[in-house]
């Protein structure tokens, strides 16, 4: 491979990362949810409720998420979201004003909303970045206090997150020759971070040093 002149090198990254450093932050613009996968079929949920408050008609519920899948899901990307509560007669909305039964109760200590206003909670994660297959999470911990002191209801939950795709081998691109000075190695090294991390791609690096 022909060798680079450093002037154009040296150009190019600094445009690279000029464009990063003004690239805007999008990460809070959209709802957490927007940016996940509904894992119904592929993870569940467990319930367990673990106290009681007859003063305040707060219940408090220990949740975990069983991985049912084959596939590794991202341990930081999980989280659970209160879908409805449902009364005795197993009805999401009151027989009246068809209103979600779910506004009539207090969420205690959720993490955020999604865009229709359901309630989330983050999945604790473990030692490992990943739920293993037919492995279960972490136990969270959540209260629900009930405004109108109805003494039967039932909470359904919902697991969203994304799972992790296997890695695909890439081509090293042999950017310098043996012999080459120590700043060509070091932008060597530096383009090659920048490829790994895909802020560049391989035919953008090539476009851009071509003679």
């Amino acid at each position: 491979m022909r060798r680079l002149q450093t002037p154009t090198v040296q150009l190019f990254i600094g445009a690279v990362l000029f464009a990063v450093l003004i690239r805007p932050d999008t990460s809070s613009i959209a709802s957490p949810v927007d940016q996940l996968t509904d894992l119904t079929g592929k993870a569940s949920v467990t319930v367990t409720l673990t106290g009681r408050d007859n003063f305040n008609s707060e219940y408090r519920y220990d949740l975990v998420v069983r991985n049912r899948s084959s596939d590794l899901l991202i341990a930081d990307s999980l989280i659970i979201v209160l879908e409805k509560i449902t009364n005795l007669a197993g009805e999401e909305r009151e027989p009246l004003k068809s209103e979600p039964i779910l506004n009539r109760f207090d969420i205690v200590g959720q993490d955020g909303e999604t865009d229709d206003g359901k309630p989330f909670f983050r999945v604790p994660v473990g030692a490992s970045p990943d739920l293993a297959p037919l492995t279960d999470s972490l136990p969270l911990s959540i209260r629900i206090r009930n405004k109108d002191y109805v003494s039967v209801f039932t909470p359904a939950f919902r697991v969203y997150g994304k799972k992790r795709l296997p890695a695909e081998p890439k081509p090293s691109i042999n950017l310098v020759q043996p012999g080459s000075s120590t700043q060509d190695r070091q932008t060597d090294r530096l383009i090659q971070l920048l490829l790994k991390k895909g802020i560049i791609t391989e035919e953008e690096w090539r476009k851009a040093t071509q003679p």
